[in-house]
């Protein structure tokens, strides 16, 4: 069976190097393809583009991963602005959005990571935590991951996964506030913040605050490989059904056949 091709969301920045060149860049940590491509999937980026062509994008793809990266505008959930809030990432609030309105509508299955966990709860209805302490890097650190424990919701898809407390790579200031209609919390910090999110049933949707990419707990990319495998062999045409054996021929005709041939 081919190995199912998960489409990955990108950062949009106004510049970066790399030789002599300093350039507009559509880019990705490393982390994020390199799990897609060690849980058995291909990896395709999805660089900021016109809304209106999501649904032909997501049409190609078996899944979706929405990364992590700039808040979330505050206006996307009829909030104001709060002064810790970064700057407005229009282009992939717009893109992603459409991205995961499309996912959703098709039904392949969605990964959504940090802001991409978020995000699928503001398109969904639900609304955000502008800023919460404790869960970035060590007090004075800038760029350096925390970690701490998540704890499973049981009887939810995330708990099915990983069923015990474990603890998680995590870097990020805003968090899920109110759930969106639909999505079901399946983890939770132990201060009570939000840690997971899900669609229960099908489609299969997971949105998880941490970073997988940046540890060593493949569960959920595995999760989601394998969700977007058995839905792709569910979607496939069934196999043709092998005609019967014919009976022998006698030998003399076998013989005429193999002359006709040559």
């Amino acid at each position: 069976m081919p190995e199912p091709l998960i489409g990955l969301t990108t950062y949009l920045e106004p510049v970066a190097r790399w030789g002599v060149w300093e350039l507009p860049a559509a880019l990705l940590p490393l982390g994020y393809p390199r799990l897609v491509q060690d849980c058995g999937a291909l990896a395709a980026l999805l660089p900021p583009d016109a809304p209106e062509r999501a649904a032909a994008a997501v049409a190609r793809l078996d899944g979706l991963l929405v990364a992590g990266g700039a808040d979330v505008d505050p206006g996307l959930y009829g909030a104001e602005r709060d002064v810790r809030t970064g700057p407005a990432a229009t282009e992939r609030d717009a893109w992603e959005t459409a991205l995961l309105r499309a996912a959703l509508e098709s039904g392949i299955p969605v990964l959504g990571i940090c802001r991409g966990m978020q995000l699928l709860n503001v398109v969904l209805g639900g609304t955000l935590v502008q800023h919460v302490d404790g869960h970035a890097g060590p007090p004075g650190t800038a760029g350096v991951l925390g970690e701490h424990t998540v704890r499973p919701v049981p009887g939810t898809r995330y708990a099915s996964i990983a069923p015990e407390e474990c603890a998680v790579p995590t870097y990020h200031h805003q968090a899920v506030d109110r759930p969106a209609p639909g999505l079901v919390v399946s983890a939770h910090a132990a201060d009570g913040t939000v840690e997971a999110v899900e669609v229960p049933g099908d489609p299969w949707v997971l949105g998880v605050q941490w970073h997988p990419e940046m540890g060593t707990d493949q569960r959920v990319m595995r999760a989601l490989v394998a969700a977007c495998t058995a839905r792709t062999a569910g979607n496939r045409p069934p196999a043709p059904t092998p005609a019967p054996a014919a009976a022998a021929a006698p030998a003399h005709a076998t013989a005429h056949a193999r002359g006709a041939l040559r």
